[in-house]
């Protein structure tokens, strides 16, 4: 998926600033959808350049103006396009799976630090994740058809994150087997 794509889906219902967008992206796709603030700024100027999206100049009194972005029809209509596309998985790339490759009794209590580093971001993440629900998924069948959505790829989210903290606390116990077994040997 371009970010494109990502950023005309959240201008969807409403007009936006980059700052406003770029705000609530951290909030809802950017979970899915990793983008800086400055990768988001250029994909609207993008945007706006294939008329895909219009720029208008919101003036403000004690502030800067502001530059609100909106989707236009020819915006909508590539948008629409991209949903009957056919989806690319993306591979995943992840450093602490290539240190694993290259576990040994020196390092696995490290490894084990940066796993368990990574089970307490997940643990966050979860929990952040669970208060969405919670505050605005209560019912999913009473949802409107673009919340089940979301609501979808919520639950998708927090599935993946407790087989994640799963797979932690196996590795955790497995590390833990090489260190102790590490100890064992030193003491010989």
């Amino acid at each position: 998926m371009a970010l494109a794509h990502a950023i005309m889906t959240a201008l969807l219902d409403n007009d936006l600033s980059g700052y406003e967008l770029a705000r609530d992206f951290e909030t809802s796709m950017g979970f899915f959808w990793h983008a800086s603030h400055q990768q988001i700024y250029q994909e609207l100027h993008k945007l706006a350049e294939k008329s895909w999206l219009n720029r208008r100049e919101v003036h403000q009194s004690g502030k800067p103006n502001k530059i609100v972005y909106g989707l236009t029809k020819a915006g909508r209509e590539a948008l629409a396009d991209w949903v009957y596309s056919q989806s690319k998985t993306q591979t995943a790339k992840d450093e602490l799976v290539i240190k694993l490759y290259n576990l040994s009794a020196g390092n696995a209590a490290h490894l084990a630090a940066e796993i368990t580093d990574r089970r307490k971001e997940m643990m966050r993440l979860l929990y952040m994740y669970e208060k969405i629900r919670v505050q605005h998924y209560g019912d999913p069948l009473s949802l409107p058809t673009r919340s089940k959505g979301a609501y979808l790829a919520l639950i998708r989210g927090l599935g993946q994150g407790q087989q994640f903290l799963a797979w932690c606390d196996e590795a955790l116990a497995l590390l833990s087997s090489v260190d102790s077994g590490a100890r064992q040997a030193e003491s010989l």
